[in-house]
This record gives C-alpha cells, sequence and structure tokens, in this order.
C-alpha cells in the first residue's frame, strides 16, 4: 500500500466477496484510498473506499450475526455486485475504527451550502456557496471561501432531507435544524455523491443517536431547565450571579447546579459553570420548543 496508513491493527472480519465463510483474524488496514482485510499475505480482500456506499456500526448482516458482536460494517460494490464485509474487535477499537472511516470516506468532499437558510421563522437571502465537508469530534464542518461553518451535533434539533433546485437543477438536500446563539437556525447542504451523502446520513444519525441515548435516563425540572437556559446564554461567567439571573435563592441554585452535574449536564470551569454536551442538547430541545 503506497499510500499513508491511518489505521492498523488486529481484528477479526469477514466478507461475502471472499470464500472464507467463518470470520478470520487478521490485520485491518485502512488508508485515505482503501481498506485491506488482510488473514495472511495470501488472502486479503481489498475495498476501495470509492466502492463504499454504506458503513453501519453495532449493525451485523443476518447470515454474519452468529460470529460478530461489535462490529463496523462495510457494505461495497465490485463488478456490478454488491457485497458486505464487517470487522469486529473491541469497543474502543471499534468506535476509533469507524470515525476515521467515516473521516477517510467523507472529508473533503465537495458540498454547496445554504447558511443559514433560515433564522428562527424568517427565511434569508443566503446563497448556495461552495465548500468542503470535514468532520470533527461530534462537530460537522462546511468550509468555504469566506470561512467555516461548524454545527456541534449538541446543538442540532432535527436532520431531514428534501429535494430543491440549486443553480437551476434540482438535487437532493440535508437540512439541518440547530441551535445558533441561542436561534433555530436552518443550514442546507447538498453534494453531487448520492453515495457519500447516503453514508453522511448514516454518520449523523450514529452521533446523534449516541448523544441523545446519553440523556434517555435523565430528568429535569421547569427551575433546571431555567438553570441550563440561562447557562446557555452566558449567566454564569465570572462576574455574572447566576442566582440573580433567574432570580432565585442562592442555596437553592446551588442545590440545582450539584444536581445537573451530577447529571452531566453542566460542569465547573476556570470560566464559571459551563454546559456540557449533553446539557447543550437539552437547552437545544427546550429553545426550539419555545421557538416553535
Amino acid at each position: 500500500m503506497s499510500e499513508s496508513v491511518i489505521a492498523d491493527f488486529v481484528a477479526k472480519f469477514n466478507s461475502e466477496s471472499t470464500a472464507r465463510g467463518k470470520p478470520a483474524t487478521g490485520r485491518v488496514v485502512l488508508s485515505q484510498k482503501r481498506l485491506v482485510l488482510a488473514a495472511n499475505d495470501e488472502e486479503k480482500a481489498t475495498i476501495p473506499l470509492s466502492a463504499v456506499f454504506d458503513v453501519a456500526v453495532g449493525h451485523v448482516p443476518d447470515d454474519l450475526g452468529d460470529f460478530f458482536d461489535s462490529t463496523v460494517t462495510i457494505a461495497f460494490e465490485r463488478n456490478g455486485n454488491r457485497y458486505v464485509a464487517a470487522v469486529e474487535a473491541g469497543d474502543d477499537k471499534i468506535e476509533k475504527f469507524s470515525t476515521v472511516l467515516f473521516k477517510a470516506i467523507l472529508n473533503g468532499t465537495d458540498m454547496t451550502v445554504k447558511h443559514p437558510a433560515r433564522v428562527g421563522g424568517r427565511v434569508t437571502d443566503s446563497e448556495y456557496a461552495p465548500a468542503k465537508l470535514f468532520l470533527q469530534p461530534r462537530t460537522v464542518e462546511f468550509r468555504g471561501r469566506d470561512g467555516s461553518v461548524d454545527i456541534s451535533l449538541s446543538t442540532v434539533t432535527e436532520f431531514s432531507r428534501s429535494t430543491r433546485e440549486i443553480h437551476g437543477t434540482k438535487a437532493p438536500v440535508l437540512e439541518v435544524r440547530h441551535m445558533d446563539e441561542g436561534q433555530s437556525t436552518l443550514t442546507m447542504a447538498a453534494t453531487d455523491s448520492p453515495r457519500k451523502m447516503s453514508i453522511l446520513g448514516r454518520y449523523l444519525r450514529l452521533e446523534y443517536s449516541d448523544l441523545m441515548g446519553e440523556l434517555e435516563d435523565v430528568e429535569i425540572n421547569n427551575d433546571e431547565k431555567e438553570i441550563l437556559v440561562a447557562l446557555y446564554s452566558g449567566a454564569g461567567e465570572q462576574g455574572m450571579s447566576l442566582a440573580s439571573v433567574v432570580g432565585k435563592d442562592p442555596s437553592k441554585v446551588t442545590m440545582m447546579l450539584n444536581s445537573l452535574e451530577a447529571d452531566e449536564l453542566v460542569v465547573d470551569s476556570k470560566q464559571g459553570t459551563k454546559l456540557t454536551p449533553k446539557g447543550q442538547v437539552v437547552v437545544s430541545n427546550h429553545l426550539e420548543d419555545v421557538n416553535a
């Protein structure tokens, strides 16, 4: 492999494109252009990343389900046929491997972005502009000539797909509704590659479901929501009294902050009390409900 390697580890794997019926143990080698599953020097499967049309984490095809537990499943095309490869390893390795795999496939993808397309209930006069897609930890970045648009998944309230006319041609568009400086904002992004649009959708659903899953067991009352919204607006920073902003007794505010910290919704920092990503999700959903 002439290009630089970005992942190289030992795992179990299987692929419908090989004759092996049971999973092999060997090297999984990923570069910016291809994925190689090598049981030994003679027996290996090479999957060009340009042939990958779907990536699923934690899902195993029915015919491979007896062999695998924690997995990344890669669907790809070869000679007009479709195949599936499954890679199994420990949870940490699978998480890291899936992240670099998504980045290898998607980073640098040419996009056309309209931001903001809507702020609150107001449609803006923004135009679609060229940009390149890059994945950051729980953040999607669109880099354009005039700067970048960074969307933290912790502020997203909804993903959807639509068809829009862009420069005279109808194209599939990803619509992302998120909170930006306290306002509900809509960003639209399109690409000429349906394959990459589908994989991007898969990545976003995976990352967002992980964030939302962390909140399933969290219950907060209206007073605690008020505290979170005040923190989102800047209260709690040095020089600002959170108790005076929300109009509550300081001792009660302290008790609520302790409860929110136990739920991993807030954290103390040198700059004061801050929202964690989980706390930002709660605030985003609450503000979206208020603005709807």
